[in-house]
């Protein structure tokens, strides 16, 4: 059975992840994956060229130009999801003898991943706690409001 968590920034999605696979089933984590993506010099290097990035900030020099509309949301995911999803189905196959995957994927729905899980788990949470999980995880409530305007609503979700 593989299990998709997803929900809005900040919302809750790794805990219940965390929870639900019991440290006893695979977990996939797609923040992860970009998380090792941006420290990945490889990846740095094709995305710098793609968006004229030349920076030792480089994670924060990116936040930047989304910031000031240098550059849109919408074209570094473009760069970003063959990434993750080559690893997703990597990590399917690997572990497809397992009685339980669980992966935690925040855009899910809206990356029309639907077909790949069994059962799909929303979490759901106020805005208010979850720009405090966000600037509690060391976020800016500017990124935050950025970011949250772009995503899906919840209850469209």
């Amino acid at each position: 059975m593989i299990i998709g968590i997803t929900g809005s920034l900040s919302s809750g999605k790794s805990t219940a992840a965390k929870l639900v696979s019991k440290n006893k089933y695979p977990l996939f984590s797609a923040d992860k994956v970009v998380k090792n993506l941006y420290s990945s010099f490889n990846f740095k290097k094709k995305i710098s060229k793609k968006l004229r990035i030349n920076s030792k900030n480089f994670k924060s020099d990116i936040k930047n130009k989304l910031l000031n509309k240098e550059i849109s949301l919408k074209r570094l995911t473009k760069i970003i999801h063959p990434f993750v999803r080559k690893n997703m189905r990597s990590f399917i196959k690997k572990h497809k003898k397992k009685r339980l995957i669980v992966l935690e994927i925040p855009l899910l729905i809206e990356s029309k991943l639907l077909n790949y899980f069994d059962i799909i788990v929303l979490i759901m949470s106020s805005k208010k706690y979850r720009l405090q999980r966000y600037l509690k995880n060391g976020g800016t409530q500017k990124f935050f409001n950025f970011l949250d305007k772009k995503k899906l609503n919840q209850k469209k979700k």
